[in-house]
Parts: structure tokens; C-alpha cells; sequence
């Protein structure tokens, strides 16, 4: 393989949340692009396993850790376990997440699921940065998966879980002032509707979320994968504090 087609040669990725769905494009497309990879996975070990096996067919290496985002000792460990198991960590890609819906004042409202859902989607990428950032190389990427419902949203019932992906739009933007005199970027991938087994394109929302793009049709994980594979490469370098909507043009 040339450097053109394996522009991540040489590169350590932790991926959280990388067993399924989008993470798991995304850890299936580093490694693709020359990266061996380390990922979190909560509950599947089978699955995380056969991903394993996936990347090291590509001819790189790959490790599962299981990790509750939720429990910000468990993100430093999985953290410190993928750079001692390396011996480096060059990108950090932010991709667990829940996506728990219900109106405010809703007295049948699961608080308890609310507060996890903050606790995911939030303080467990606030944690993986922080324990990232002593241990990654200069240079290195960071990459968030948000959601397009930061800025517009489209239904009620989303408060809670869009606040959520606000709050690391708005981290990335800090990060990034923080960390750009070490050449560390940091960015927010903001996807639309994208065919997930939470969201399928076949879905009783399906139809209501197509007309909402431009281009009419869901997106892929593959999609998402791209734009990080992008961010995560050299051609990047120059791209920080940004917000990269893919979401078919439901934003525009």
C-alpha cells in the first residue's frame, strides 16, 4: 500500500463506542486507512470480537476494551489501556452516545435516564479528552460525533438529548484554543439521519426524516466514517474548532 492510500500509516485511533453502527464504520475505515485501533464496546463482547478479527484481516492490529462511558474511572483506564497497549495515541474519536427522548414537564419522564444520558454523552467525552490529551502526540486528532439537532431540531421530545451534543460542539470549539499550540485538533462531526439499528432507514421515521434532506434518502455509517477518516488525516491539519454537518443537507 502507498501513503496516498494508507494516509494513517503508522497511527494509533481509540475509538469509543466502536463495536456497532457509526463507531464501528469508523474503526473498519482507520484501519483501512493504515491505522491499528483501539475500541470500546459496553455490552457485545461477541461483537466487538468479530470486529477484531475484521481489522486484523486488513493486516493491522486492533483491541476491544469493555468500558461504561457512563463511569468517567472506567474512560481513564480504557484511555491508559489503549496507549499502553500501542505505546502511543495519535487520534481520538468520541462516538458512544444513548439517545434518550422525552418532553420537559413530562411527569412519566425517566430522569434517572436523562441524568445517564448526560453522563454519557458528555462527561465521558470530557473524560477521554482530558485523559487523552497528557498521552497523545503532538499533532494529534480529535473528532466528536454530535448531532445536526444541536442547531435545528425538528421534533419535540429532543431537549435533553441535543443539549447534550450542544455541550461538546461547545467543549470542541474551547479544545481547540486549548490544545492548538501543541498542533492538536479538535472537531465535531454532526450527522443527520443516518441508517443505524436506532434509526434504521426503513424505520416508522424514516419517511418524515428523508424529507427533511436535500438529498431526500439517509445517510450510511460509512458516511460518517469518511468525514472522520478526513478530519483524523493530513489533508486536515489546518481544520480545528469546527463543526462538520453530514447529514444530507437536512440543515441547510
Amino acid at each position: 500500500m502507498t501513503q496516498s492510500s494508507q494516509p494513517l500509516a503508522g497511527k494509533v485511533a481509540l475509538v469509543t463506542g466502536g463495536s456497532r453502527g457509526i463507531g464501528a464504520a469508523i474503526v473498519r475505515r482507520l484501519a483501512r486507512d493504515g491505522a491499528d485501533v483501539a475500541f470500546s464496546y459496553a455490552a457485545s463482547r461477541e461483537r466487538a470480537e468479530r470486529l477484531v478479527r475484521e481489522v486484523e484481516a486488513l493486516g493491522h492490529h486492533a483491541v476491544a476494551f469493555r468500558a461504561d462511558q457512563a463511569n468517567i474511572s472506567e474512560v481513564e483506564a480504557l484511555v491508559r489501556q489503549a496507549h499502553s497497549t500501542f505505546g502511543r495515541l495519535d487520534i481520538l474519536v468520541n462516538s458512544a452516545g444513548v439517545f434518550v427522548t422525552g418532553t420537559v414537564g413530562d411527569a412519566d419522564a425517566d430522569i434517572a435516564a436523562f441524568d445517564r444520558q448526560f453522563d454519557i454523552n458528555v462527561k465521558g467525552v470530557a473524560a477521554a479528552v482530558r485523559a487523552a490529551v497528557p498521552l497523545m502526540t503532538n499533532g494529534g486528532r480529535i473528532v466528536s460525533i454530535g448531532t445536526t439537532g444541536a442547531v435545528r431540531i425538528p421534533f419535540a421530545g429532543a431537549a435533553d438529548y441535543v443539549a447534550t451534543k450542544a455541550a461538546v460542539a461547545a467543549y470542541t470549539r474551547g479544545w481547540s484554543r486549548d490544545l492548538g499550540p501543541r498542533g492538536i485538533t479538535v472537531n465535531v462531526i454532526q450527522p443527520g439521519a443516518i441508517n443505524t439499528e436506532m434509526n434504521p432507514e426503513d424505520g416508522p421515521f424514516a419517511e418524515t426524516l428523508k424529507g427533511l434532506t436535500a438529498l431526500g434518502r439517509y445517510g450510511q455509517p460509512e458516511d460518517i466514517a469518511a468525514a472522520v477518516a478526513f478530519l483524523a488525516g493530513p489533508d486536515a491539519g489546518y481544520i480545528t474548532g469546527a463543526t462538520l454537518n453530514v447529514d444530507g443537507g437536512q440543515s441547510a
